[in-house]
């Protein structure tokens, strides 16, 4: 048991998109990542997705719709759903997913998400 420095954590990732696990827990990864640019319309059959904006701001496009999220503001998309998030300059998040969960929906294009 140790307590976990969002902040130092995200110091060490440099590329955008690129989520890292900080902790684990009930068989969900808690991860951080940095968000610039667009990422691709996915959705995840099985789970929900968890984003919680630390530092920035991430429109989150869902459906028809594009939610605006500062800091401190969370949104969960639930399972199923196509969405994409975005962001104009660089945003700080962090992630709760099962652990597994491929970030693009399909493991045959989803990033390795090491341990930090």
């Amino acid at each position: 048991m140790k307590k976990v420095n969002l902040a130092e954590k995200l110091a060490q990732i440099s590329a955008p998109w690129s989520p890292h696990i900080v902790a684990s827990y009930n068989g969900n990864d808690v991860m951080v990542a940095k968000f610039q640019g667009e990422f691709p319309y996915h959705d995840h059959p099985d789970t929900d997705d968890l984003f919680l904006v630390l530092e920035g701001e991430v429109l989150l496009d869902v459906g028809n719709e594009t939610h605006v999220l500062g800091p401190g503001e969370l949104f969960v998309v639930p399972a199923g759903v196509r969405h994409r998030p975005r962001s104009v300059a660089e945003a700080k998040v962090m992630l709760i997913e099962p652990a597994g969960t491929p970030n693009t929906g399909d493991p045959a294009t989803a990033v390795h998400k090491p341990t930090i």
